[in-house]
C-alpha cells in the first residue's frame, strides 16, 4: 500500500525573514526612532487644526505616557485599556503602556453598554484611557452607569467589587467636533491633560531599563473577537507578534518606499493596527488617521496628505463613491488600495498593485499564510499562499484531529511566532490541541506545493447540490458590484438542493438595486453554482452586526429564511 504525503506544512524559518528587526515593542519605536527620528510619523487633522508628530516626538510622546502610568502604579503585565479612536494619543498609549512593562487591551469604541461591562470585566484592567465621545456614544456616561462609585471616588482611588482591579480613569477630549463643549469630568475620571503630567518625576532612565527588560515573548496585548456566535473572547498576545508584522506587512505588500497609511477602522482590530502601523512606519513613513470613518473628509484627507496606502473594505469604497467629492477629488497619490476595484475606477487612481491573498485571523494577529503582491497570478493559482516564515500548518479531519491527505478537504490548523498566548480563562487544553496547533474552525486544503486553499469558516460553507460555495468567494465579487453597501452570503434550507444560496445585501444610501442585474453581474464572474438563486435587500439596521462589525451569519440566516417565506406567501 502507498503511503500517503500528509496535509502538514511548514514555513521557512523566522530569522531567515527578510526585514525583521527588533522583536519588542518598545524596541520596534527605538529602532524606527532611531533610523527616522525627524521625519514625519502621525498626522490627524482634528477641531485644533492638524497636529504632525515626528519620529522623536513619538517617541517623547510615548515616554510621557509610560512615565504617567509607572506613576499610576503600572508595572509588570498590568492592564492597560485603550477605549479611543484613531488618534495620536493611541499610539503614544500603546507603545508607552509596553515601555512601562504593561499590557494594552484594545477595547471597541462600537461596544454598548453591555459588551463594555463584559470588556471591563474579563479584561480586569487597573487603568483605562478612553474618548468622552465618540459620535453619539458617551463613554463616560456608560462607565458611570455601571459603577456608580465613580461618581464619588477621587481620580486614582476608584475601588470597585464590580471592576476589581480598575482603578485610574482617564479621558480625552472628543477628537472630532462633536462634543467638544461637553462639561469637565468629575469624581474618579481625570483629564488626559491632567494625567500624562502626573509622571513628570519618574526619571527617564527607569522607563529605559524596563523597556530593555522587556522580552519578544512576553505579553504585548490583548484584543477581543467578534463575538459572531457568543460574547468577545479575549486574545492574549506576545510582544513580538505585534512586531514580526509590522516588519512584515511592507514586505508583504512590496510596499518599497515611506508609505502614507490611512484606514478609516479602528485600531482596536488586529488588522489595522499591524497594517497601518507597520506599512507607515517601519518604511519612514507616516499613519495618517481619522477618528472615525465619514466619506466625504476621508476623501478630503487622503488628497490633503497625498496618501499612497489606504486599508478599508469594499463597502466603504462605495461610500466613497457616492460622497458628493468623489469626482473632484485627487487621489492620484493612491498606489495600494486593499480590495480596491471600486476605487480603480476614479479617473485619478493609476496603479497595478494587487492585494495578495492572504488568510489570518486574530488569534495569529492577523496573516498566517501569504505571499508577496508581486507574485505571478498562477503562482498564486487561486491559492491563499504558503505558510509565512515561523508557521506551520496542518489540515485535520474536524471529528478525530487526525492529518487529512494532500489535497484533501478538512480543517486548518495553525501554530508559530504570532500565535496568540491564549484566550482568557481558558486553558492550554481547552486552546490547542495536543501539538500545540489552534484549530482554526475554517475549512480547506493544501495542495502538493504548499498553498492554502481556504473556504470560509465550517460552519458557513453552503453546501448546495453536492457541492461546496464560500460565501467569502460570492461576497468577495458582489463587493465590487456598484451601489453595494454591505453583503453577506447564506445558505437556506432547500429540499433538493440541501442548501440554497441566498445573498443578502445592504445598499448604499439612497441607491436602489435590481436583483436580476446583480444576478447577471455575478453570473459573468462565478461557476453557475456559486451564483446565489436569490439575492434579498436589506436595510442596514435589519442586518445583525457585532460590536466590531462582522455580521452575525446566523441571524441574518434566520432573517433571510423569513424574508423568503414571506415572498412565498405573496
Amino acid at each position: 500500500m502507498q503511503a500517503t504525503e500528509l496535509s502538514i506544512v511548514r514555513g521557512i524559518p523566522l530569522e531567515d525573514e527578510p526585514g525583521q528587526g527588533a522583536l519588542t515593542i518598545p524596541g520596534y519605536l527605538r529602532e524606527v526612532t532611531g533610523r527616522y527620528a525627524d521625519r514625519e510619523a502621525v498626522v490627524m487633522h482634528g477641531p485644533d487644526g492638524v497636529v504632525r508628530w515626528t519620529y522623536r516626538e513619538l517617541w517623547e510622546q510615548s515616554l510621557a505616557v509610560a512615565k504617567a502610568l509607572i506613576a499610576a502604579g503600572v508595572g509588570k503585565d498590568s492592564r492597560v485599556g485603550i477605549l479611543m479612536v484613531n488618534r495620536p494619543e493611541y499610539l503614544a498609549a500603546l507603545f508607552g503602556t509596553a515601555m512601562a512593562g504593561g499590557c494594552s487591551v484594545a477595547l471597541s469604541t462600537f461596544s454598548t453598554t453591555d459588551e463594555l461591562k463584559h470588556l471591563l470585566t474579563v479584561s480586569n484592567i487597573s487603568v483605562l484611557l478612553f474618548d468622552r465621545q465618540v459620535l453619539k456614544k458617551d463613554f463616560a456616561a456608560m462607565l458611570r452607569e455601571l459603577e456608580p462609585a465613580i461618581a464619588d471616588a477621587a481620580p486614582g482611588a476608584l475601588r470597585s467589587t464590580s471592576f476589581p482591579y480598575l482603578e485610574r480613569l482617564v479621558e480625552l477630549r472628543p477628537a472630532t467636533h462633536a462634543g467638544e463643549h461637553s462639561p469637565p469630568p468629575t469624581g474618579a475620571i481625570e483629564t488626559w491633560e491632567a494625567f500624562v503630567p502626573t509622571g513628570a518625576d519618574v526619571p527617564t532612565a527607569l522607563v529605559e531599563a524596563r523597556a530593555d527588560s522587556v522580552s519578544p515573548g512576553d505579553i504585548g496585548g490583548l484584543f477581543f473577537s467578534s463575538g459572531t456566535t457568543s460574547l468577545p473572547k479575549g486574545i492574549l498576545h506576545a510582544q513580538r507578534a505585534f512586531t514580526i508584522q509590522w516588519w512584515r506587512w511592507p514586505r508583504v505588500l512590496c510596499v518599497r518606499e515611506p508609505a502614507r497609511s490611512w484606514t478609516g477602522n479602528g485600531f482596536f482590530w488586529s488588522g489595522n493596527v499591524t497594517m497601518i502601523v507597520g506599512t507607515a512606519l517601519s518604511t519612514g513613513g507616516a499613519v495618517i488617521l481619522q477618528a472615525t470613518f465619514e466619506a466625504e473628509s476621508a476623501l478630503r484627507l487622503m488628497e490633503a496628505e497625498r496618501v499612497t496606502l489606504v486599508n478599508g473594505r469594499p463597502h466603504q469604497w462605495a461610500r466613497l463613491q457616492a460622497a458628493p467629492n468623489w469626482a473632484e477629488t485627487d487621489l492620484s497619490s493612491l498606489r495600494y488600495i486593499t480590495k480596491g476595484e471600486l476605487m480603480m475606477e476614479h479617473p485619478t487612481v493609476d496603479s497595478d498593485w494587487q492585494l495578495p491573498n492572504s488568510y489570518g485571523n486574530t488569534e495569529t494577529m492577523t496573516i498566517s499564510t501569504s505571499f508577496d503582491s508581486d507574485t505571478p497570478a498562477e503562482r498564486y493559482a487561486g491559492s491563499f499562499g504558503g505558510a509565512l516564515p515561523g508557521n506551520l500548518m496542518k489540515i485535520v479531519d474536524p471529528r478525530t484531529g487526525a492529518p487529512m491527505p494532500v489535497g484533501e478537504r478538512g480543517e486548518l490548523c495553525i501554530k508559530g511566532p504570532t500565535m496568540m498566548l491564549g484566550y482568557l480563562g481558558k486553558t492550554v487544553e481547552e486552546t490547542f490541541d495536543d501539538e500545540g496547533y489552534f484549530r482554526t474552525g475554517d475549512g480547506g486544503y493544501v495542495d502538493a506545493e504548499g498553498r492554502l486553499f481556504w473556504e470560509g469558516r465550517l460552519n458557513d460553507i453552503i453546501k448546495t447540490g453536492g457541492a461546496n460555495v464560500s460565501p467569502e468567494e460570492v461576497d468577495t465579487v458582489i463587493a465590487t458590484y456598484p451601489g453595494v453597501k454591505r453583503a453577506q452570503t447564506v445558505g437556506v434550507p432547500h429540499p433538493t438542493l440541501s442548501e440554497m444560496v441566498v445573498s443578502c445585501i445592504v445598499p448604499v444610501d439612497g441607491e436602489t438595486l435590481d436583483e436580476a442585474a446583480v444576478v447577471a453581474y455575478l453570473k459573468e464572474r462565478l461557476a453557475s453554482f456559486k451564483v446565489p438563486r436569490k439575492v434579498l435587500f436589506f436595510a442596514e439596521e435589519d442586518f445583525a452586526l457585532t460590536g466590531n462589525e462582522k455580521v452575525k451569519t446566523a441571524e441574518l440566516r434566520n432573517a433571510a429564511v423569513a424574508r423568503l417565506g414571506e415572498l412565498t406567501a405573496a
